[in-house]
């Protein structure tokens, strides 16, 4: 006579942690750089000051970064893709809103982010001087253009018409914001008034689209 064969006990599933070890170092790395930015010239950072703050090693900096130039690039585009989300964001929240609601929204959204973090958003816009390669700054700021044809597509009170002259005005759009923004933290020691800046996006930005789209 057989005897029935014991059941197999089940090994007991592990649970997968929210952020591996691998993302959690390379997001120290990228958070000790921007750091290092504020406090210094970018020519002076070293790869082994950027490993000494993340409190990783200089083998763990290289499984991830091929340079310090490397690292600086994946940072500035973390930092761009974080301000086109959120347009992203206050356009998808206020679709059908009337046109200078959306770009309200928006100006809030792009400005949010500079109040939070404004030392770290200067030391961005320097580096991007230095470091943007022609390519990736055009995709990246063509990205920002196409949710500029997001916010007017998006808004209720114009005409299918407006539709049409959409890809055109929004990069005046992109280039006013990007300008007054950029320029504002590049040419002051210091961060700039952003309740000001506020201000004065949202009277170049309004009486920009009033003369350049039709009305309903």
């Amino acid at each position: 006579m057989t005897l029935p064969r014991p059941p197999t006990p089940t090994k007991p599933q592990r649970r997968r942690p929210s952020q591996s070890r691998a993302r959690l170092t390379a997001q120290a790395l990228q958070q000790a750089f921007v750091q290092l930015l504020v406090e210094s010239d970018y020519p002076r950072i070293s790869i082994r000051a950027i490993t000494g703050l993340a409190g990783t090693s200089l083998g763990s900096f290289y499984e991830y970064f091929a340079s310090k130039e490397d690292l600086a690039r994946v940072c500035l585009h973390l930092r761009s893709k974080e301000l086109l989300t959120a347009l992203q964001q206050a356009v998808e929240t206020r679709r059908g809103r009337p046109l200078a609601e959306l770009v309200q929204a928006v100006l809030t959204s792009q400005l949010a982010a500079h109040r939070a973090q404004p030392a770290e958003w200067s030391a961005h816009y320097l580096l991007e001087r230095h470091l943007s390669g022609v390519e990736a700054y055009r995709k990246m700021y063509q990205r920002f253009v196409d949710g500029w044809v997001q916010v007017i597509e998006a808004a209720g009170d114009l005409p299918e018409t407006a539709r049409a002259q959409a890809p055109a005005t929004a990069r005046v759009c992109q280039t006013i914001l990007y300008g007054l923004v950029a320029h504002a933290h590049l040419a002051h020691p210091t961060p700039p008034d952003l309740d000001t800046l506020e201000q004065q996006a949202t009277q170049a930005l309004l009486g920009y689209l009033t003369l350049a789209l039709p009305r309903a």
